[in-house]
């Protein structure tokens, strides 16, 4: 079995002697513009300086260039990219399965930890699998899905529940 991990795209610039555009609106390394000017005067001003000459708006007319130092740039792009995806809080599903036959303490335990990943802001998958002749039961099902449900007490149902082949299977979410 192959994992596929995807590696997030890395934004390519083109920096110094990569940019092919002849005329590009120059921008200094405090932010001013400097104005439209040839190429080969851009990139004689940025090594004047020590500094790179960076495409950073390819598409704009004519093409924006930044003189900035290009190591220093990547890690703050890398740094910007960082803080924003700290904000984001992935939701994962949990998933709880029953059975049709389960025991009362068993179903009082599983509705606890449906509880716990409640709290901790996942959503919850409730799966009841009928094997074999319970299928035939399916009301019986629904009925134990109901109060799985009503013991968890305040959620959010996102998905009703719904027979699937042999599963009947619900999706909740803590109430906000």
């Amino acid at each position: 079995m192959r994992h596929s991990h995807k590696q997030p795209q890395k934004k390519y610039y083109e920096i110094n002697y990569q940019i092919n555009a002849d005329n590009l609106r120059v921008i200094n390394e405090k932010g001013e513009q400097v104005g439209v000017m040839s190429k080969n005067e851009a990139l004689k001003k940025a090594q004047e300086l020590g500094l790179d000459l960076v495409l950073i708006a390819p598409h704009a007319q004519p093409p924006v260039a930044k003189i900035i130092d290009f190591k220093k740039f990547l890690y703050q792009e890398e740094k910007k990219a960082k803080e924003a995806k700290k904000g984001v809080k992935k939701s994962i599903t949990k998933d709880i399965n029953l059975g049709l036959f389960i025991a009362e303490g068993d179903l009082l335990r599983l509705v606890e930890k449906g509880k716990e990943f409640l709290a901790d802001g996942n959503q919850l998958r409730i799966n009841l699998t009928l094997k074999g002749r319970e299928i035939a039961k399916k009301q019986m099902a629904f009925d134990l899905i109901n109060k799985f449900l009503r013991l968890l007490g305040e959620i959010n149902i996102s998905k009703p529940p719904k027979l699937e082949g042999r599963v009947v299977r619900t999706v909740v979410a803590k109430k906000k």
